[in-house]
């Protein structure tokens, strides 16, 4: 690696979206005199009468969850997409709306209610992947469903309005800006040079070990060459799988093995419950071919210097484009360093 990369600001290509970042290395010596965010770190416990996901209590909806034991999902009761709307579309001169529609889903990852993904156990996390596979088949085989979704916003930092461990899924009958934008750079290197772009960048980034934070058979983490966010992460399949759906059991398990240990790192980089926006990028279910799609995980982290600050994206972000104050590579080592062992468990 350019060493003065670390030291000087330069811009970084995203090779999935075409989008330039700006890096500002030398910014972390700035002092901080603005928001910090309170620390809540009080234990909860492992049911909540007044939690809405919790089993056998009802929900805001006024339905009553059942008492699962394990993953559980139902349709959301306060939805952002409905699976019928109006077929007209709306055109007058330059302004124009289309009717969109889709179902949306809440997926709880244990009925404990204490716990995060980095608390659970393997056994359990795998669970948690066995249904995001089954919901992205039975959703993105529905008629005028052409994307699915698959997220986590973990903490009140990130909007989360339950701690109860959960992810949501939205499905969709439009596919989403930025899938179209990932779509168009993976058919365009598919085309060009037969091969995936994310299996080569891979083997690129597995061959100079700057950026690699874990990996097992099946999987690697690592923080991208482009990050936005301090502590950005992906993970990526080592076989070229357009979705999730393609995962076999052993693949499942070795999945949840690596989002555990990264989502460990990220608690113990802190010691805090790490928030964050976690998602799935994959093939849209349209009925048309993929080969050029390869799916992956990502995560957005805003904490950057502390528990307590975090990195705001405003002013030059919000106007020009995005930008970071530590470099891919510096966070990587900062992760890479870590216990795999969480701290509350040691």
């Amino acid at each position: 690696m350019n060493t003065e990369l670390n030291k000087h600001p330069h811009r970084r290509y995203n090779i999935l979206t075409g989008e330039w970042i700006l890096v500002s290395p030398h910014r972390t010596k700035r002092p901080w005199q603005g928001k910090t965010e309170k620390n809540n770190q009080e234990k909860r416990e492992s049911y909540d009468s007044s939690c809405y996901l919790c089993p056998g209590n009802s929900r805001a909806g006024g339905e009553t969850n059942p008492n699962y034991k394990g993953v559980h999902s139902f349709e959301n009761d306060f939805p952002s997409l409905l699976p019928e709307g109006p077929t007209d579309d709306f055109k007058n001169g330059l302004l124009k709306a289309e009717s969109e529609t889709g179902i949306c889903k809440v997926v709880c990852f244990s009925p404990d209610h204490s716990l995060t993904l980095p608390l659970m156990d393997v056994e359990d996390i795998t669970k948690v992947v066995g249904l995001w596979k089954k919901e992205f088949k039975e959703l993105g085989r529905k008629d005028n469903i052409n994307y699915v979704q698959i997220f986590e916003n973990k903490g009140a930092m990130m909007g989360c309005s339950n701690p109860h461990p959960h992810g949501q899924i939205w499905s969709q009958k439009s596919i989403p800006t930025e899938i179209l934008k990932k779509s168009n750079h993976f058919k365009d290197y598919w085309e060009e040079n037969k091969s995936s772009l994310l299996s080569d960048y891979l083997k690129q980034e597995l061959e100079l070990d700057e950026r690699i934070l874990a990996q097992n058979e099946h999987f690697v983490a690592l923080i991208p060459y482009w990050a936005v966010w301090p502590y950005e992460t992906m993970i990526v399949p080592k076989k070229h799988y357009q979705h999730i759906g393609q995962l076999n059991a052993e693949e499942e398990k070795a999945f949840a093995e690596i989002i555990k240990k990264l989502t460990i790192k990220y608690d113990n980089l802190f010691e805090t419950s790490f928030p964050y926006s976690s998602g799935i990028h994959q093939a849209p279910t349209d009925g048309k071919d993929y080969p050029e799609w390869h799916f992956h995980m990502s995560f957005y982290p805003p904490l950057l210097r502390s528990a307590t600050v975090k990195k705001f994206m405003v002013g030059y972000e919000m106007f020009a484009g995005p930008q970071r104050d530590i470099t891919a590579e510096q966070a990587a080592q900062n992760l890479k360093e870590l216990s795999e062992v969480h701290y509350l468990e040691r």
